[in-house]
């Protein structure tokens, strides 16, 4: 089983290669504009790298195989990016992290983990809910996250097959 900690500087790049590598299934199923988008900025990888938001999982060779980003959104940890490289997928290694950054928020007393995904693809909000995920009604959306998915909307993504859910952390 791969060992969870926490990314160091010297990883970001190789963090942004599994996060272009995780995209590529999206060509398969038509979404060539997710499949095609960068990755995010070393400088946001940076940010959250410094405030010990962002965790690798590494492979047999101690080399990062996944990894995932969260910053504080309405007062819970949202799940910002949660990328495994496809060689490593179906393992339960995105599970696994998950549950890492699940665990870091529950001890820091937030209540909950967010982030928005798709509706429609399969290893999005079907596979978010087999994870203890639960769809957030319009009602349900913060402020904050409310801005998230106001900003995705703003980058042209299909609002209509974005949902944003939840999990809670105890």
């Amino acid at each position: 089983m791969e060992r969870i900690r926490t990314a160091r500087m010297d990883e970001l790049a190789d963090l942004q290669r599994i996060e272009v590598a995780s995209g590529a299934p999206f060509r398969e199923i038509g979404m060539f504009d997710i499949a095609d988008a960068p990755p995010l900025d070393l400088d946001v990888l940076g940010e959250g790298q410094r405030a010990g938001r962002v965790w690798v999982a590494l492979g047999p060779d101690d080399q990062p195989i996944a990894f995932a980003v969260a910053h504080l959104v309405d007062g819970c940890a949202h799940v910002q990016q949660l990328s495994v490289h496809p060689s490593h997928a179906r393992r339960g290694v995105g599970r696994r992290l998950l549950d890492h950054v699940a665990g870091w928020a529950g001890r820091r007393g937030l209540p909950a983990l967010t982030l928005t995904t798709f509706r429609s693809v399969p290893w999005n909000a079907p596979y978010y809910a087999r994870c203890g995920f639960v769809e957030l009604s319009a009602a349900q959306v913060g402020p904050g996250l409310a801005e998230v998915l106001a900003a995705e909307a703003a980058l042209g993504l299909d609002m209509t097959d974005r949902v944003a859910m939840h999990r809670a952390t105890g």
